[in-house]
């Protein structure tokens, strides 16, 4: 895992004292070493958290000629296999890192090269020969690439904070509002872009081309795998084993971020048969109970014997959110985010890398808002006539509680299954955007969500919607989250369910083996049941989460009055104060759950005021700090 950066400009020699600044704000990535090449306009920088080959692999990293060079973010975890490919091929590996192998494999198969990889990266290899730059991503979208094409010249960045600022790009300030996150290829400056998932860049002579080389997604309804249904079960649960051993590919130790939910305990189970030395598992909890997820992970730790760490977190909502403001790269306000970046300092403390269960709820059908898609239509006339005095129901700072998730359900049933798709989880309506902004723009957020539906046309329905929740929902806010919480502790995350023989299948599960009645993840729960304790197997979702909602009435409702008053609003210039004011006070009373929204709403004023109104902020992660002493 590192972080990577680059300059590619026809205007003479690319800039060194940019590259090398761009590089120290990427340091947190890659503590343990950095790393430079240039060649007349281009420039690539490195830096390396070293997991395999701790003392030959570090970056960049060039042929037997040095005529092609590369720098590489993340993991290659059929790297064996490629590398003894390569050599048969006759080509002089001399490393036993991963990122050694991509440089060989793009001189064998030019940009086809990442159809061939099996892991999770971010890509950048100039081919001196044909004096050109290529920039790939995962297909998965687990590793995060930003570009910057002005004029003739092009930067790139693993994190945003790299890469020069410019104008907040309202369009991607409108998407932030609809969903707490900023989907692809927006970013928040207008002259930035996120390479999409499972694309090639090319830079050559000033111009850029994009071109998508991987778009994972569902079967069509002719091709499911409608067979018999213990035989699939067995064939998940190898696949699952298989995908983990392979993410246990490491010179360091691996250990896994275990909350109450089966995902992670699934992930831990595996782990733990297939390392011989006890796995380290890691959770958090917190006072609230039915945030608190110690007991159900602990049942996991003590069957498997793990060496388990638990943190009980005693708020201090303020700091946090600071913290948070200054490790997330653009505005992001999934609160979640919190109690990730606190598992993985945890985490940071004892390994190098950890797995975490991303992916296995939108392969899987493991949210309630896919019970919602598919009772929808036959409720919706009940859900008007009832909607009233679902609305009179008192807000509850519950997690997942009744009254949010019908009121929730009362509002979007009527409208189309996209739409009401979107609705379930919406963050500010379209009126509530303007009347929050003071304009109306011709940009409709949901229109990102209409785009990847448009190209499942033959799928089942909720296999459609579940693959717009992974191409987008997924990639730009889950996987942007666990990248951003680990990496600011120098942590590795891996995802072993975002692996090709884990969703090659789940793609091609019938809807009846996802989602049947009220039971969700029904494949998968069976799949794992011999591994786990039936209070996992069978209990209700779960996953790292906070108290925003009781936290926003109580320690943390001076700390929102303060940062989101009427002369911080004016002075930025996004939002007015008045809908911002009765958003606080109708919280704090308890007459509706705005804490989403305001989550939401000081993320944004945070990070605005710690990376525009200041310079972007240095991360030193512990780890950093040990390596400095």
């Amino acid at each position: 895992m590192c972080g990577i950066c680059g300059i590619a400009t026809t205007r003479g020699g690319a800039d060194l004292e940019s590259l090398r600044a761009m590089s120290d704000l990427l340091v947190h990535r890659g503590p343990d070493s950095a790393g430079e090449y240039v060649d007349g306009g281009i420039a690539l920088a490195a830096r390396r958290l070293s997991i395999l080959d701790l003392e030959h692999g570090d970056q960049p990293i060039a042929n037997e000629d040095g005529s092609c060079v590369v720098v590489q973010n993340g993991e290659i975890y059929n790297y064996p296999e490629l590398r003894r490919e390569l050599e048969r091929a006759g080509h002089v590996l001399r490393t036993r890192c991963d990122t050694e192998a991509l440089v060989h494999l793009y001189e064998e198969h030019g940009l086809g090269f990442a159809e061939r990889l099996r892991g999770m990266f971010a890509v950048a290899i100039w081919d001196g020969r044909r004096r050109r730059l290529v920039l790939a991503r995962d297909r998965y979208g687990i590793k995060p690439l930003y570009y910057r094409h002005v004029g003739d010249e092009l930067r790139f960045a693993s994190e945003l904070r790299a890469l020069p600022r410019g104008e907040i790009d309202l369009d991607a300030l409108e998407a932030f509002l609809a969903f707490n996150s900023i989907p692809a290829p927006y970013s928040i400056f207008r002259d930035v872009r996120k390479l999409p998932a499972g694309d090639v860049l090319v830079w050559e002579d000033g111009e850029v081309s994009l071109d998508r080389y991987a778009r994972p997604g569902p079967a069509a309804a002719g091709e499911l795998r409608d067979g018999d249904e213990a035989e699939l079960v067995e064939e998940l649960r190898a696949r699952l084993r298989d995908s983990v051993r392979a993410h246990l590919l490491s010179d360091v130790p691996v250990g896994v971020l275990l909350s109450g939910g089966v995902d992670s305990a699934a992930l831990a189970a595996l782990a733990a048969q297939e390392t011989p030395e006890p796995v380290h598992t890691f959770t958090i909890g917190f006072a609230e109970r039915s945030f608190d997820e110690r007991a159900d992970a602990r049942l996991v730790a003590e069957r498997y014997g793990t060496e388990h760490h638990e943190l009980l977190v005693r708020p201090e909502p303020e700091l946090l959110l600071r913290s948070l403001a200054d490790a997330f790269d653009e505005p992001f306000a999934d609160s979640s985010a919190l109690p990730t970046y606190l598992v993985s300092q945890l985490a940071a403390e004892h390994v190098k890398v950890a797995l975490s269960g991303e992916g296995g709820d939108e392969l899987f059908g493991g949210y309630y808002t896919y019970v919602a898609d598919l009772t929808a239509d036959r409720l919706a006339p009940l859900a008007r006539a009832v909607r009233p005095l679902v609305e009179a129901l008192p807000a509850s700072t519950r997690k997942a509680s009744l009254d949010y998730k019908a009121k929730r359900f009362v509002r979007a049933a009527h409208l189309p299954p996209l739409e009401r798709h979107h609705g379930w989880k919406e963050i500010f309506s379209s009126d509530a955007r303007a009347e929050l902004t003071g304009r109306r723009t011709a940009s409709d957020p949901v229109d990102v969500y209409r785009a990847r539906y448009a190209e499942t046309a033959g799928a089942p329905q909720l296999a459609r919607l579940q693959d717009v929740d992974f191409g987008v929902y997924l990639v730009d806010d889950l996987l942007v989250k666990t990248d951003r919480a680990s990496m600011a502790h120098s942590l590795e995350a891996r995802v072993p369910f975002l692996d090709p023989l884990v969703t090659t299948l789940a793609f091609a599960l019938p809807t009846r083996l996802k989602v049947r009645g009220l039971a969700k993840k029904v494949l998968l729960r069976k799949a794992v049941e011999p591994l786990l304790p039936a209070e996992i197997v069978h209990g209700r979702k779960r996953g790292f989460s906070i108290p925003a909602a009781a936290w926003l009435r109580g320690e943390l409702e001076p700390f929102a009055r303060e940062t989101l008053s009427t002369g911080n609003l004016r002075r930025q210039g996004f939002f007015q104060p008045e809908p911002v004011k009765r958003l606080i006070d109708e919280h704090v009373a308890g007459r509706e759950d705005w804490s989403r929204q305001l989550w939401g709403l000081l993320a944004f004023t945070l990070w605005y005021e710690r990376h525009v109104e200041q310079e972007p902020p240095r991360l030193r992660s512990a780890r950093m700090e040990a390596l400095v002493a």
